[in-house]
């Protein structure tokens, strides 16, 4: 300490027994905060920002990205559960309460003046017993099982929604997901559209296997609902354009400069004209023709294609003209001569809706889609908000059950028989004072079930002595929160994550050995001196 003194006057030192409290009490601090939100029964937080805008959340990573933490500790273990949801998309809560539960047990032996070295050796071997315990405990599953993946996607869903809700939006999460699902070639979850509108109740929410356009017809005369279309993506300038260098244009009389505006305009009228022609190329009686262009079209060109019966958008966004190529088949073109037959896409349905001064045109009824849009509907800002987070996490949670190939039980089981493993094998296989890491790491494990018996208003140590009691008859068991009483997860259907619960098991005590090794807070950095 004096040493630092000698180096930086200014410096503000904080020695080890200090150190280790701020670090022990910022790590409970944090997980008191998020204990309560564990689990299906767990309750809501309400973030109010500086303007007073609401935010409802049971989801770990909105309440860790969102809250003010100025505590250098708990902003180091935020981190960490933020870096778990980037990785996983789930685990953020676990990650954090499993943090704070080591560090509580850890206080336990600190207290009767065990050196952190030694606990932290013992979880270190606790640790890679459990990876390896992981490996024997999960289920391998077929990538075709859709009700496995329905139960993963149910259970990520309740702990962050209602239960009503959570079921109603499971079928559409595991429909998105198989719905861009191709063999062979790696999910990618951005073909999956999420769009919102505050509009109707939240059990409207629905699954598109089209598209949705956050933006509708620019002409009054252009059909507003058309049915067996020919859908055109095209990166076409239908629009009057300066020239991209400066010109000028001389002429002697009035009639020269006519010619020259008609034959300016000339150039774009023949761009519509092509489209035009093969628009009477392609339809038959009943068929019709929509043109979505990602560049402008202008009121004339307009004019032109309402004439014809043909719906066209303009400005469409970069990222909505590839998914209409994977939803209605086609591909996008990029000049007029490119036009033919074979770039046109399908859709059974295209119709315009109008929400207030918003417009949304519908693209669906598609061919073989390999792209879809979730349409999330909600009475208010926060209801959307929060179905919006629990989607992206639902869709994180198939993905990684598909990319795993496999699952763990739920609803504790899979920390009871993890605790009981290291108390009861590899606690033998080591020697001298390292067990008593290995034993805090069990319960530290223990604490996640005895927080989802809390949260369901039970009490914790009953709940956990009957599991460890029937674990221990050989029945791989969890926690039912609606009576209190030890169940079967895979006949109640209750499935997590490998990937989630790896993770966890990797991160969490890593950054809780690493603040236990902590014997001296400095602020003596050079942007610390503020």
């Amino acid at each position: 300490m004096t040493s630092v003194k000698t180096l930086n006057p200014k410096a503000e030192v904080m020695g080890r027994g200090a150190a280790l409290f701020m670090n022990i009490n910022a790590a409970k601090g944090l997980h008191d905060v998020m204990k309560t939100n564990l689990g299906p029964k767990g309750t809501i937080k309400m973030l109010v920002g500086g303007a007073g805008d609401i935010k409802l959340t049971k989801d770990g990573n909105v309440l860790l990205r969102e809250m003010q933490i100025q505590n250098p500790t708990a902003v180091m273990i935020a981190r960490t559960a933020v870096a778990q949801d980037d990785i996983t998309g789930d685990g953020t809560t676990s990650t954090v309460l499993f943090i704070g539960e080591l560090m509580k047990q850890a206080e336990r032996y600190l207290g009767e003046g065990l050196h952190p070295r030694v606990i932290v050796e013992g979880f270190e071997t606790a640790k890679k017993a459990t990876l390896q315990f992981l490996e024997t405990f999960r289920d391998k599953i077929e990538a075709t099982d859709r009700e496995i993946l329905l139960c993963v996607a149910r259970t990520s869903l309740r702990t962050k929604l209602y239960q009503d809700l959570a079921d109603q939006l499971t079928d559409i999460v595991v429909d998105a997901v198989l719905t861009i699902r191709k063999e062979d070639e790696p999910l990618d979850l951005y073909m999956v559209e999420i769009m919102h509108m505050k509009h109707k109740m939240d059990k409207d929410t629905r699954l598109i296997k089209g598209l949705v356009l956050d933006h509708g017809a620019r002409h009054p005369d252009m059909p507003k609902h058309m049915e067996n279309c020919h859908i055109l993506t095209c990166n076409i300038s239908l629009e009057y354009e300066k020239s991209e260098v400066n010109s000028g244009f001389f002429y002697s009389s009035a009639d020269q400069r006519e010619k020259l505006v008609a034959a300016e305009r000339q150039v774009t009228d023949d761009r519509v004209q092509k489209v035009i022609d093969l628009k009477r190329q392609v339809c038959k009686d009943g068929e019709t023709f929509v043109v979505i262009n990602q560049k402008g079209i202008d009121p004339l060109s307009l004019d032109l294609l309402a004439k014809e019966g043909i719906l066209g958008l303009r400005r469409a966004k970069k990222r909505n003209m590839e998914r209409l190529s994977l939803a209605c088949g086609g591909f996008a073109i990029n000049s007029a001569e490119e036009l033919s037959p074979d770039c046109l896409g399908y859709a059974g349905k295209v119709y315009e809706h109008v929400l207030g001064e918003d417009k949304y045109t519908f693209v669906e009824d598609v061919r073989n889609p390999t792209s879809c849009t979730i349409l999330i509907k909600g009475p208010a800002d926060h209801t959307l908000a929060q179905i919006k987070d629990a989607i992206r996490d639902g869709l994180r949670a198939v993905k990684n059950t598909l990319d795993d190939g496999a699952t763990v039980l739920g609803a504790g089981a899979f920390e009871v028989a993890a605790a009981h493993n290291l108390m009861e094998n590899t606690r033998k296989t080591v020697e001298g004072r390292a067990k008593l890491g290995i034993e805090a790491f069990a319960q530290a494990l223990l604490g996640i079930p005895k927080i989802l018996a809390e949260n369901s208003g039970y009490d914790a140590q009953e709940t956990i002595i009957k599991l460890q009691e029937e674990y221990e008859r050989g029945s791989k068991v969890g926690l039912d929160i609606s009576t209190g009483e030890p169940l079967d997860p895979q006949m109640a259907g209750i499935f997590d994550n490998y990937l989630v619960k790896k993770q966890v098991i990797q991160s969490a005590p890593v950054i809780a050995s690493q603040l236990l090794l902590v014997d001296e807070v400095m602020r003596a950095g050079v942007g610390m001196r503020k």
